[in-house]
């Protein structure tokens, strides 16, 4: 196995120029895809404080924007969160009124969500800002190579 010497990111080493001997960690799947989800979290993190939105409220809103009815349940498990946290990100966008909970008339145990007006401005201002980080990352990729990776990584969480 040949071993190869990566330089960590620039920004995260300022000013020093040392290569690490990564022993086969560069071999590794999870690193690369580690190392590619931080990068693209990092920024869209940058990104989404604009609006003051973390990236798993912005999923939230979108989702919620996307599924007027739609239970907190239902958003946790499309966002592999736990109901605890599910339940600290509804809070948060209910407390700055861009969601509302309603009291589901089928089933009186369950809780509907649907935007507020000032969430669905929001939402519009959280797609056009994904959409720009987005393009940062995919125009790195013809349409068929972003396909075939985005295929490829479903088959490690799908």
């Amino acid at each position: 196995m040949k071993t190869k010497t990566l330089a960590p990111p620039t920004e995260e080493i300022g000013s020093a120029n040392a290569a690490l001997n990564f022993d086969g960690l560069d071999e590794v799947l999870g690193f690369h895809v580690r190392q590619a989800q931080g990068t693209m979290h990092r920024r869209l993190i940058e990104t989404l404080a604009s609006v003051d939105l973390t990236q798993k409220q912005a999923g939230a809103l979108w989702l919620v924007g996307a599924n007027p009815g739609t239970s907190q349940i239902g958003i946790g498990g499309a966002l592999r969160m736990d109901r605890a946290t599910t339940m600290a990100i509804i809070d948060r966008l209910e407390g700055r009124t861009l969601v509302v909970r309603q009291r589901s008339t089928v089933d009186r145990r369950r809780h509907e969500l649907y935007l507020t007006p000032d969430g669905q401005k929001l939402l519009v201002q959280v797609k056009k800002l994904s959409r720009e980080h987005e393009l940062k990352f995919s125009d790195r990729f013809t349409a068929e190579e972003l396909k075939t990776l985005i295929d490829l990584l479903g088959r490690i969480y799908g």
